[in-house]
């Protein structure tokens, strides 16, 4: 065993170097920068057609100006409601009425210039209203403002007489929502997956190549077929491992410029320091479940197109896994909840999301346990599988009871 472990090691060592020492091993730590600025680029643009788009919709009255003074005042308070610009109805436009109405109301509707989303026209007391099949809120949004011109009218209230005068005194929390914990729950989950995703393909790639040049077959010839497996593994975890840690290092810096709020109300129920280091633990064990089902899948493949062919349902197996621990993270006490946090293969993330939201620690002790377990079982199952991918398209099998015959007559 101890041999086994010291040329695993060797395998480990080598492939933790062959992809750190490169210089494209700068482009792949940098590859989520690019994708942010990528990301920006096109959530800027898209905002900038959402904002366009806005700004060309307009809701319209057909009033006179002895209403259009309350219509827009009873406009001005009702906008105060909404805090986000995108969930405001658009902007009031009020029309001096012409001889017909109606024919003023479908021509607007016809305008190529301005999109109009609802027209009011008609008495206050019982208006008409056109609307489309998309814009039922914003048509509720001027029967609104037509009821309260009219209670305004009717209690004696003047356009823009205000009867109350608010004191805002805002204080800090002191401790998380239940909502930040889940928010920070759903943050941890969405991290292991994205992570684990990213980073255990990459076994899959590096064994595709050497198995294209043929120099897995020179490893398999040196060393024990599990000790090649075990060090792909662990090399590439190593590889995982500065990638998170580099990453992890920058995010605590932008942390620090966060405002208190943030971080007090993303708080976990078990504290940030505990709960990153579970979150690290949990990242490790979903490595191993992926990395060696990966590695094991991969090696049964002789060509890249077969390759990717065999990791699409892995891979689809995953999502399934990562939407099924939203969901146990959206409902912490729930039956899916606890299917989750048991199920092997979505365990770690379904804890990782226990942890924003229980603090008891002793279940994590249990499912660290239980993960492990799984990791073994896994990684068993998955060098067997590598054993038969390697001995089908590298050594033959007549080699390899060769070299054993070999091994025992030197003992």
């Amino acid at each position: 065993m101890s041999g086994l472990i010291q040329q695993a090691a060797v395998i480990a060592r080598r492939d933790f170097l062959a992809v750190v020492a490169t210089p494209t091993f700068l482009m792949f730590l940098l590859a989520p920068l690019f994708m942010i600025g990528f990301g920006i680029v096109g959530g800027s643009g898209a905002s900038q057609v959402a904002a366009s788009s806005e700004q060309s919709t307009r809701i319209a009255i057909i009033a006179t100006e002895a209403d259009a003074r309350a219509l827009t005042a009873a406009d001005a308070r009702m906008r105060v409601l909404f805090k986000r610009a995108e969930h405001a109805p658009p902007k009031l436009t009020i029309i001096p009425p012409h001889a017909d109405q109606a024919k003023m109301a479908k021509a607007l509707f016809a305008s190529t210039k301005t999109d109009y989303a609802a027209v009011l026209y008609g008495p206050l007391e019982k208006p008409t209203i056109l609307q489309d099949n998309r814009s039922q809120d914003a048509a509720q949004y001027l029967a609104e403002i037509s009821e309260q011109t009219l209670r305004d009218r009717r209690g004696g209230v003047a356009s823009g007489d205000q009867l109350s005068r608010a004191d805002y005194v805002t204080i800090a929390p002191v401790a998380s929502s239940l909502r930040g914990k889940q928010t920070a729950g759903y943050f941890a989950v969405f991290g292991i997956f994205f992570l684990t995703l990213l980073l255990a393909g990459q076994a899959v790639g590096m064994l595709a190549e050497e198995k294209s040049n043929k120099v897995i077959e020179i490893l398999a010839a040196a060393v024990p077929l599990e000790a090649v497996f075990l060090g792909k593994l662990v090399g590439m975890f190593g590889v995982a491992t500065l990638f998170v840690g580099f990453w992890g290092v920058l995010g605590a810096v932008a942390l620090s410029f966060a405002p208190a709020g943030v971080l007090t109300a993303l708080q976990p129920a078990v504290g940030m320091p505990i709960f990153m280091l579970l979150c690290a633990c949990y990242f490790a064990t979903a490595y191993m479940l992926l990395g060696a089902v990966f590695l094991g899948v991969g090696s049964l493949a002789a060509t890249m197109r077969e390759i990717q062919m065999l990791s699409l349902p892995i891979t689809v197996f995953q999502i399934g896994m990562f939407g099924l621990s939203s969901s146990a993270a959206a409902n912490p006490a729930s039956k899916i909840a606890r299917f989750a946090e048991i199920f092997p293969f979505s365990s770690p993330f379904a804890m990782a999301a226990r942890a924003a939201t229980d603090s008891a620690l002793f279940p994590h002790l249990l499912a660290l346990a239980w993960q492990a377990l799984w990791v073994a079982i896994t990684i068993g199952v998955a060098a067997r599988l590598f054993r038969i991918g390697v001995l089908k398209t590298g050594v033959g099998p007549r080699a390899f009871i060769g070299r054993r015959l070999s091994r025992a007559k030197s003992i």
